[in-house]
Formats: structure tokens, C-alpha cells, sequence
């Protein structure tokens, strides 16, 4: 091990650890101590990658807490392990996320309980994992092993369609990882039998070679952003995932797609990368206006949101390609902020869907009169989802529409236009569900937020508003290893 550090093993095996534990309280008689050891293993988790931040040398660009140790020596596999300035605050996001997430189904999930906090702390190491991996196919084992507790998830908890849902899912994500894992082993015997992806940024390929290389990592990470035509695996999943499943789908898991455009297809085939472009900014564009203009007709609030992620999501890979700093660092930006907002606007779903057991927009009506305090929440997050100055959600944009701009100035008018989309369905469907009179008998029981709703709501308004007022820490740890990165490409264009 080099550095001395095991903070990375640790976020990654600390709660995989503490989710075999609640599985060992096994039946439902044992609920409330499966709960108890959950919160224990997510809070000291997050606790524990609270240093990666506080420890991070933000003027290098260079690989931090690194970890090195011979795994499967005949193929000179490694588990390695290290974080860059674009990688380290997903692992952040994932812990804090998870952490919310075993409060949250609290007393909401009273089936199969153990098995419910367990998938989901087993998910969150795995992810931490994806983000750490600098080892291909440690990264392929994390990244192929996070979509199992995810399908239970969705399959156990989820609702009517959920088999079907669960199973689109699991095989979008599954047969478009495939071409990625012989992208890597043709790397492996190219860079003369080395699976640390840090070598393969040194390798010369040729143009025909590297487009072929792009093609598969992109069938991979698309799926997964997802980017527009491959996307209609999501809101099927959303709609039918347990609340939980859909904030961790919605804050975490669309991230790990674009993270592998940024760790794999930009660093590795930069020449495929700068060819493409043109092509991987018009589909972000399409997810963009599109895809809003498909939000504005739903019904069924989870579709709509889930559809508003898509749209959202296409700004971040829109960012990427535009090849400077603004854009790739307005497009991590980006990624943290839907993380912040999309699961609080899942979360908000939830606690209207716990006490009316419904989705659909129609069935509400004059939320507010009976939930004040959590109609003041949902306000607050619709107005970050619609990109409001002073949250977090116009920061991302704002630096990629800047950017944008830059390059194109149609490029910049189209994205754009997701602040009028973006505004039209979700205060829309805000107007229609919390404001106006008491809309029937089920909205007149409606009782307010918890203490515990509340606390969950309050972190993540916290958040928002921290991060749309005082951005800096946020993008001061990610300018070196941006910079570092578009250097790279820079010099390898043909």
C-alpha cells in the first residue's frame, strides 16, 4: 500500500461490512436492531469519507490515497485504488446519499426490512468502489456488482411492474457493459498486458482503433447517463423502484455513466473523443429539449421527474464535450447539484406517496393547506430543479450554458432553453399538487412532515442552498485534475 492511507478500503468495504451484519438479524422480528446497525454502518461511513475531502491536496492533479495491492497476479490484476479532484466527491455524495436513504425508510419499509437497509449499504460500497477502481477490472467487478442489489431493490420493493421494471433494467445496464469489458481486455494485451487504466492514457492508438474503443465504452456509460435513445430503461425503473432506490438511481447511479466518460473515453481515446463530439453534443442536446418537452406531458410525478433527470443529465455530457474548463467543471457541478436536488424531489414523491399511495398529479390538490412545512421544502427544491439563482441548480447549468456559448452560440440557445422547460413542468406540477383548495377527502387527512422527514428534507435543503450561494469548495478541488485532463486531450489532437 503506498501513502499509508486505507480510507478508500474503508468507504468501500465499511458498509458492505455493516450490510451482511443487518442480513445476520435476519426475519422482521428483528426489524428495529436491523435498523439501528444499518444507521450505525451508514453514519460511521459517511463519517469516514468526511477526510477524503478535508485531506485532499487540492493543487495536484495526481492520484491521492492511493492503494495498491497484487490481487490476481498470473494477469498482473491489482486492487488499486485512488482519487482525483472528479472522483473524490462522488464518493462523498454516495455516503451522504446513503446515509439519507436508511433514515428516510425508516418506518416507511416494514417487510423484509433487514434485506432492504442491507441492499442499499452493500450498494453504497460498491459504488465508492466504481469511483475508486483504478484497476480495469476491479472497475468492471464493482461496476457489474452494484446493479444486483439495485435489481432487488426495484424487484422486492417496488411497485405492481416491478419484475418487469427490475429486469429492463438489469439487462440495459448488463449487455451494454459487455463491449466495454473487450474495450479492456483488447487494451490489456495492447499496453502489453496491464489492466491499471492509468496506463492506458499512454498508449498510442490509431484513429480507426480509438473510435472502435469509444463505441464501446459509450455503449456502457450511455445506458447508464442515460442519454437519449437508450434511456427508456429509466423512468420504467423510477416509477416502480422503492423511494429509496429511485434516489439512489436518480443521485448516484446516472452519475456513474458520465464519471466513465470522464475516466475512460476522454483520457483514453481523446482523438475518437474530439472526432465525435459533434455527434455526443447533438444527442445532448436532444436530451435536453426533447426530453423536457416528454416531462411537460406527464402525468405520474416520479415519470416526470425521472424524465426532468434525463434532461438534466444531457447538460453534464453536453459539458463534457465542449472541451474547456467551464464545461467540464460547470458539468461536475452539474452532477452533484441533480444528485442534491433529484433525490429531495424523490424524496418529496415518497411522502406524499406514503400517505396517499399515489403518483399521479390529478389525485392532489391544496397540499399546502394541510403541509405547510413540507410544502415550503417541495417549493424550495422545484425552484432548484427549475434552476433558480441562489440554489444549486443554476450553477451547473449556468457554466455550461457559458461555455456553450463559447464554442456555439446555437449550442448555448438550445440548452437554455431547459430554464423554460425545466420552470414549465415543475411548477406545473408543483401548482397542481400543493396549491388551490383542499382537492378531496384523502388530501383533508393529510398530516405534516416528521421529525424525522424533516431532518432528512432539511439536510438536503441545506445542501442546495449551500452549494447554489457558495460553490468555491465545490470547484476549487476539481480545477487541477480538469485541467490536468483537458491538457491531455488538448495535446493528443490530431
Amino acid at each position: 500500500m503506498s501513502e499509508g492511507s486505507t480510507l478508500l478500503s474503508w468507504v468501500i468495504w465499511l458498509p458492505i461490512v455493516a450490510g451482511l451484519l443487518v442480513l445476520a438479524t435476519g426475519s422482521d422480528r428483528n426489524a428495529q436492531f436491523a435498523r439501528i446497525i444499518a444507521l450505525i454502518g451508514a453514519s460511521a461511513n459517511f463519517l469516514v469519507s468526511i477526510p477524503l475531502f478535508t485531506g485532499f491536496n487540492r493543487l495536484t492533479s495526481d492520484m491521492q490515497f492511493v492503494e495498491l495491492a497484487p490481487w490476481i497476479e498470473t494477469f498482473n490484476i491489482h486492487y488499486h485504488l485512488g482519487v482525483d479532484g472528479i472522483s473524490m466527491l462522488f464518493i462523498l455524495l454516495t455516503t451522504f446519499t446513503t446515509l439519507l436513504v436508511v433514515i428516510a425508510g425508516w418506518n416507511v419499509i416494514q417487510k423484509k426490512v433487514a434485506q432492504y437497509m442491507a441492499a442499499f449499504l452493500i450498494m453504497s460500497g460498491l459504488m465508492n468502489g466504481v469511483f475508486s477502481a483504478l484497476d480495469a477490472v476491479l472497475f468492471y467487478v464493482f461496476w457489474e456488482a452494484m446493479l444486483i442489489p439495485m435489481f432487488i431493490a426495484i424487484g422486492v420493493w417496488g411497485g405492481p411492474n416491478r419484475v418487469y421494471a427490475a429486469v429492463k433494467f438489469f439487462l440495459y445496464t448488463l449487455l451494454g457493459s459487455l463491449l466495454m469489458l473487450v474495450a479492456f481486455i483488447y487494451l490489456y494485451h495492447k499496453s502489453g498486458g496491464s489492466f491499471s487504466i492509468l496506463d492506458y492514457h499512454k498508449l498510442p492508438l490509431a484513429l480507426n482503433v480509438q473510435i472502435m474503443i469509444f463505441i464501446a465504452f459509450f455503449t456502457a456509460f450511455a445506458v447508464k447517463v442515460p442519454m437519449w435513445p437508450v434511456h427508456t430503461w429509466l423512468p420504467d425503473a423510477h416509477v416502480e423502484a422503492p423511494t429509496g432506490g429511485s434516489v439512489i438511481l436518480a443521485a448516484i447511479m446516472l452519475k456513474l455513466g458520465a464519471y466513465g466518460f470522464l475516466r475512460f473515453s476522454l483520457p483514453i481515446v481523446p482523438d475518437a473523443s474530439h472526432s465525435l463530439s459533434g455527434i455526443m453534443i447533438a444527442l445532448s442536446l436532444i436530451a435536453v429539449v426533447y426530453i423536457g418537452l416528454v416531462a411537460l406531458a406527464q402525468s405520474d410525478m416520479k415519470k416526470l421527474i425521472a424524465y426532468s433527470s434525463i434532461s438534466h443529465m444531457g447538460f453534464v455530457t453536453l459539458g463534457f464535450f465542449l472541451f474547456n474548463n467551464m464545461g467540464m467543471e460547470g458539468a461536475l457541478v452539474q452532477m452533484i447539484s441533480h444528485g442534491f436536488i433529484s433525490g429531495a424531489m424523490f424524496l418529496c414523491v415518497g411522502v406524499m406517496y406514503d400517505r396517499m399511495h399515489s403518483r399521479e398529479i390529478s389525485d392532489y390538490g391544496g397540499v399546502a393547506n394541510k403541509m405547510p412545512m413540507f410544502a415550503a421544502f417541495f417549493m424550495l427544491f422545484a425552484m432548484a430543479n427549475s434552476g433558480l439563482p441562489g440554489t444549486s441548480g443554476f450553477v451547473g447549468e449556468f457554466m455550461v450554458i457559458m461555455a456553450a456559448v463559447k464554442v456555439n452560440f446555437w449550442y448555448g440557445f438550445l440548452a437554455a432553453s431547459t430554464l423554460i422547460f425545466g420552470a414549465a413542468y415543475t411548477l406545473w406540477m408543483y401548482k397542481r399538487v400543493v396549491f388551490g383548495a383542499v382537492a378531496n377527502a384523502h388530501v383533508e387527512k393529510l398530516e405534516d412532515i416528521s421529525k424525522r422527514e424533516f431532518f432528512v428534507l432539511g439536510l438536503l435543503a441545506v445542501a442546495v442552498l449551500g452549494m447554489g450561494l457558495y460553490p468555491l469548495p465545490f470547484t476549487e478541488v476539481m480545477h487541477a485534475s480538469v485541467n490536468n485532463l483537458l491538457a491531455h486531450v488538448a495535446q493528443s489532437k490530431l
